[in-house]
Order: C-alpha cells, then structure tokens, then sequence
C-alpha cells in the first residue's frame, strides 16, 4: 500500500475510529490521543497488512488496542467530567440522544460489539477478528446490549428501530 492509498483509506475511516474510540474512552481528548497512535502505528507497520481488504479492520483493531492502553494508564484518574457526571445525576448532556447515553451505560466490552456492528457495520466474523475473540462472544455480547439497552430504554424501544 502506497503513502496515497493509506491516506486516502485512513480519511475513509476516520469517523469509525472517532465512534470506536467515543465508545470505549468515552472523552474527546483520549480518543483524539487514541486515534494519533492507531494512525502512526499503523503507517509504521505498513509492511504487516497482508491484504488491503483488511485495511479497517486491522486499523480497528489497532483503536481499539490504543483505547485500552489510554484506559489502563488512566483507571486511577478520575477525569472532571466523570466526576461531574456521578455528582449531578440530573445532568444531561444535550448533544447526546437518548439511544447514545443508553449505550454509554453498557459494559464495554458489550458497548464495543454494539458500536462495530450497529454503528459502523461490521459482521459478526468481523468483529470476532477484531476483538480477538470467536464469533459466539461476539454474538452472546450483541444479544447482551440489546437485553441491557431495552431495559434501560424501557417503553422507548421505537428508538431502537
């Protein structure tokens, strides 16, 4: 893959590692962070793709990776806004539906398997791929999010359609 094809493959997949990223770290900055690792490992390690095809679900999974190395580093810090959010529980952000902040509730290895297969599309091989794990995690996770998030969401199921 040439320096214009990774570029070209790279803007195409921006808004998948933006969601990906949103899903696991939920804050702007880390997944911003996130992101600028993912893209840089993978330009440096090119030559590992084995086919082009690939080329998101390798980057995916690379996000993902970065996403867990940020959590890690942070589990012990508590960020502004988290504290915020647990101290006032009325808070609510507007930029957010309802369907989103229902998601934002879930575990995050369910949130994950439901942001790669509603959000970005991905097929349950796919995500078993990424996630490195095999296809009946990913489809146990799926039905997983759908039980937590009609729960959550109650009479509101007609935003899940």
């Amino acid at each position: 893959m040439q320096k214009d094809e990774f570029v070209e493959a790279v803007r195409a997949s921006e808004d998948n590692l933006y969601r990906v990223g949103m899903a696991i770290l939920k804050n702007e900055e880390n997944c911003a962070d996130a992101a600028q690792e993912a893209l840089m490992i993978a330009y440096q390690k090119l030559d590992t793709l084995r086919e082009k095809k690939y080329f998101k679900t390798w980057l995916t999974r690379i996000m993902i990776n970065e996403c867990y190395k940020i959590l890690k580093r942070n589990q012990n810090m508590v960020s502004y806004e988290e504290y915020i959010e647990k101290n006032e529980k009325g808070a609510e952000d507007q930029n957010y539906t309802e369907l989103y902040q229902a998601v934002g509730q879930l575990p995050a290895d369910v949130r994950v398997a439901v942001v790669l297969f509603y959000i970005e599309g991905f097929s349950v091989k796919e995500i078993a791929v990424i996630l490195e794990v095999n296809e009946n995690t990913v489809k146990s996770r799926l039905y997983r999010g759908r039980t937590q998030l009609k729960k959550i969401l109650g009479d509101k199921e007609e935003v899940l359609c």
